[in-house]
């Protein structure tokens, strides 16, 4: 029986990074960026005003008050837009909008609450210093400053600062695609109502999610076939030239599995093993077709299929995506109820992860230690809770290796 760490380990060595594209920027958001993006411009590119107000010489408005307001002429006004050159001469005032260009001369800008308002001739009841409410040209950004850097994440900052810079594409690690087979004589599709002796089709909803929630696309939809060896062949070299990554569930064991097999001899190489795990020990991997496409076989649970696809196929799509670290975040947390485990297997079993107020220490609440095929506690779960192989049992209070699924609201 092969360990998990040794099935990881075969997995990642053949991770496939898609080669770079360029996108759009509106569609870059939370891939990684392959390229060191330079401004050639700067951000504003020209002095302007903050807020509605008075561009004003700050020198002319020292002293003003509500007892001895320092009177200026309005001499124009410059709407955001405007393209138009103004001069400001000393003591005069000129009415800005936010984002409009100052005036020459200028080098402040007066809110109109500091003033009587007025448009012709202006009292101000308050002074303000040199480059209140002012963006100067090149504050954000100057030319060859970086907006992203090779590999950074990019989020709604980086987009904003990626439209500042002028760009509107970027080059990019796109989404791995996965693709998913889900093969039953039993299953139906979960738009059909299932008949005696029929269950919904749950696997390929679960895995497609799961896919899309670790930042893969999904390329063409789930399909579902007969445990039929040609059926299966059929669907994945259909599937294989859209596919980084193909996961086939219910392949895994029993008459499935010697269909499986039946269906990829000649395609490829896969290796049905089990794995020192629980649950979901019987899987297969490998890689088919003319580009070597990493290919899952996990058993026809949904539960199951899903912490498989945590443990292996998450983080060949994180790799895929140029993640440096593809794993899950992973913390200590106190039990507060008792598990146990199969001896010499890793299990992983769901939990919900809390933090004890007192303390600031994590608590982990076991979920359904007994019933791994439940989807209902799967969903309430927000970690995976990790027991070790020489390890049976685990009592209240004790440490357990945690891994967060998701923030619970």
């Amino acid at each position: 029986m092969r360990s998990v760490d040794e099935q990881l380990k075969r997995v990642l060595e053949i991770a496939v990074r898609p080669a770079p594209v360029r996108v759009a920027i509106s569609d870059a958001q939370g891939l990684r960026s392959a390229e060191e993006v330079v401004t050639s411009r700067a951000l504003p590119g020209f002095d302007q005003a903050a807020i509605d107000g008075y561009a004003v010489r700050s020198v002319d408005v020292v002293g003003g008050s509500e007892a001895e307001p320092v009177g200026l002429p309005v001499v124009g006004e410059i709407p955001a837009g405007s393209r138009q050159p103004l001069r400001l001469q000393p003591g005069q005032a000129v009415r800005v909008s936010a984002g409009a260009p100052l005036p020459t001369l200028a080098d402040a800008v007066l809110p109109v609450a500091h003033t009587d308002g007025g448009s012709a001739r202006l009292q101000v009841t308050r002074g303000v210093p040199s480059a209140a409410y002012v963006r100067r040209v090149g504050e954000d950004i100057q030319p060859g400053d970086v907006a992203v850097r090779r590999d950074d994440v990019i989020r709604a900052a980086q987009v904003a600062l990626l439209a500042a810079a002028g760009r509107d594409k970027v080059l990019v690690h796109p989404r791995p695609r996965v693709s998913v087979v889900s093969m039953g004589d039993e299953l139906v599709d979960v738009s059909r109502p299932a008949s005696a002796g029929h269950v919904p089709d749950v696997s390929s909803y679960a895995l497609a999610a799961a896919a899309r929630e670790a930042g893969a696309e999904i390329p063409r939809p789930p399909r579902l076939v007969r445990c039929d060896a040609r059926e299966l062949r059929s669907a994945v070299e259909d599937l294989l030239p859209f596919s980084e990554v193909v996961v086939v569930c219910g392949g895994a064991g029993g008459n499935a599995g010697a269909e499986a097999k039946a269906a990829f001899t000649g395609l490829g190489e896969i290796d049905t093993t089990r794995v020192a795990m629980a649950p979901g020990s019987s899987q297969g991997f490998g890689r088919l077709g003319r580009d070597a496409v990493p290919t899952f076989l996990f058993p026809s649970s949904p539960a199951t299929a899903l912490v498989l696809f945590e443990v292996f196929v998450r983080p060949l799509i994180r790799l895929g995506l140029g993640m440096r670290d593809p794993y899950r975040r992973l913390v200590s947390a106190r039990l507060t109820s008792p598990v146990s485990s199969p001896p010499g297997r890793r299990s992983y079993l769901r939990g919900r992860l809390l933090r004890e107020v007192a303390s600031g220490d994590y608590l982990v609440q076991p979920l359904a230690t007994g019933g791994t095929h439940l989807l209902a506690t799967l969903a309430e779960a927000n970690a995976l809770i990790t027991v070790p192989e020489e390890t049976t049992d685990v009592t209240v209070d004790e440490r357990v290796d945690v891994s967060l699924l998701s923030a619970r609201r």
